[in-house]
C-alpha cells in the first residue's frame, strides 16, 4: 500500500505570535517531498516529483497568496482562541 498526508503546522514560541511560522507539508510513503514554509514564502521541492511541482505552484500568484495568508488566518486564529481558553485561565 500507499500512504499519503499532508500536515499543516503553526509553530511559535511568543505569547505575541511574533514569532509564528506555517508549515505546509506533502508526505508520501513517510517522506516529505514538498513543503511551504512561511518564513521562506514559497514552495522547496525535495524531491524529482516535489521540485516539478514546487516549480508549477510557485508560478501561480494565487496559490501562493493563499498558502502566505495561512499564518493569520488559520495559525493566529487558532493560537488566540486557545491561548484565550487555556493559558488565560490561570
Amino acid at each position: 500500500g500507499y500512504f499519503y498526508s499532508v500536515w499543516a503546522k503553526c509553530i511559535y514560541s511568543s505569547h505575541d505570535f511574533s514569532d509564528m511560522v506555517y508549515i505546509d507539508s506533502y508526505i508520501f510513503n513517510k517522506d516529505v517531498y514538498i513543503q511551504f514554509n512561511s518564513t521562506v514564502g514559497e514552495y522547496v521541492g525535495y524531491t524529482e516529483h516535489g521540485v516539478y511541482n514546487a516549480r508549477n505552484w510557485n508560478s501561480d500568484p494565487n496559490i501562493l497568496q493563499s498558502e502566505r495568508a495561512e499564518v493569520e488566518r488559520y495559525c493566529k486564529y487558532n493560537a488566540e482562541i486557545r491561548q484565550a481558553a487555556i493559558a488565560d485561565k490561570t
